[in-house]
């Protein structure tokens, strides 16, 4: 038992020099422990009340109804902490109630426009500039929107040369808080025989974003209604036939074409060219982006530029393609996004 008693107080000690400096870490200002964990539920305060001051906008960009009952079911919040937080927006000013109706007043409407300005052009620098995956602009930019600054994102703008739409084709408002005005109809209102041009995917929900992803349907896409029925939606968009469900085909905004507006239904493709056919490129797919589209034009896929297939693997993928004077090899995927014009 001696020897314990005489190096206990040895551990007593160091226990006692480690509870001080843990105590001493903890209540540091600015930077300690109780600073931290303060920051960050301010921090998850802001971003519940952004969130709110988005959806709310959105629905009134929509004209669609917002109450406390969508608002909680929007932000996965129960309804008494929709009502504190409903109530914290009317404080601030940034919101007013009139019996269940909520809008937004002036101070938060410009609000709610620098969160949506923000959000939009990190989804865009997203998709051009890296190569995160398409489903998860959205989700990446909803977690960027809450810690960026408004200097941070406007250098980020400039550098992009300041895009007007994000690449779901939504507009994006400008600095100075203006934003066009809602257009286009649902692709599922279209008849038998119709057309348009996609202007907008919506993004939310996640599961139906993939599938219209799944289907490479982007803006900027002509459609062609084919067949409507009670079940499903058919059309034809870049030549493929596409099918989907009047609840998914109400996700995609079109604007309605004359026959005198339509292009050729379908451009031909890279991956259609045999061995020792000769073609010009005419571009690479909207669909195309990030570090793949980049891959492409420092191969010399470019407007204009001559283009012959020479040799196919044994496995016929890839395909050795002949462009400013090499030959690379391109797999049908990639092939499949540049659009070409074949020479005789």
């Amino acid at each position: 038992m001696l020897p314990l008693l005489q190096i206990q107080p040895g551990i007593l000690l160091l226990i006692g020099l480690a509870v001080t400096t843990l105590l001493f870490w903890f209540f540091w200002p600015m930077n300690g422990g109780l600073a931290l964990i303060t920051k960050l539920i301010r921090n998850n305060k802001r971003a519940l009340l952004e969130d709110a001051l988005k959806y709310i906008f959105d629905c009134e960009y929509n004209k669609t109804s917002c109450n406390i009952n969508s608002l909680a079911g929007h932000l996965n919040i129960a309804m008494d902490k929709a009502t504190q937080l409903l109530n914290r927006l009317t404080t601030l000013e940034l919101v007013t109630l009139n019996n269940q109706s909520v809008a937004l007043t002036d101070d938060g409407r410009s609000y709610a426009l620098r969160i949506v300005r923000i959000h939009r052009i990190w989804e865009r620098y997203l998709a051009d500039q890296t190569s995160v995956a398409p489903a998860d602009w959205h989700h990446e930019a909803d977690r960027i929107e809450h810690v960026v600054s408004k200097e941070e994102t406007e250098r980020l703008a400039a550098q992009m040369g300041n895009p007007v739409f994000d690449p779901h084709g939504d507009p994006i408002p400008t600095a100075e808080g203006q934003l066009p005005k809602h257009r286009g109809v649902r692709l599922n209102t279209l008849q038998e025989g119709e057309m348009g041009r996609i202007t907008h995917l919506e993004d939310e929900p996640r599961s139906i974003y993939e599938q219209l992803v799944v289907l490479d349907l982007y803006p900027g896409m002509q459609v062609y209604v084919t067949d409507v029925t009670d079940k499903k939606i058919t059309f034809v968009a870049h030549g493929e036939e596409c099918i989907l469900t009047p609840l998914f085909a109400g996700y995609i905004t079109v604007e309605k074409l004359s026959k005198e507006e339509t292009q050729a239904p379908k451009q031909e493709l890279l991956s259609s060219l045999k061995i020792g056919e000769n073609a010009e490129v005419l571009g690479i797919s909207p669909n195309c982006r990030g570090s793949q589209r980049r891959r492409l034009m420092d191969l010399g896929i470019v407007p204009g530029s001559k283009v012959s297939a020479v040799i196919k693997s044994a496995s016929g993928d890839p395909v050795g393609y002949r462009i400013l004077g090499t030959t690379i090899g391109i797999r049908k995927q990639h092939a499949d996004q540049v659009f070409i014009n074949r020479k005789n």
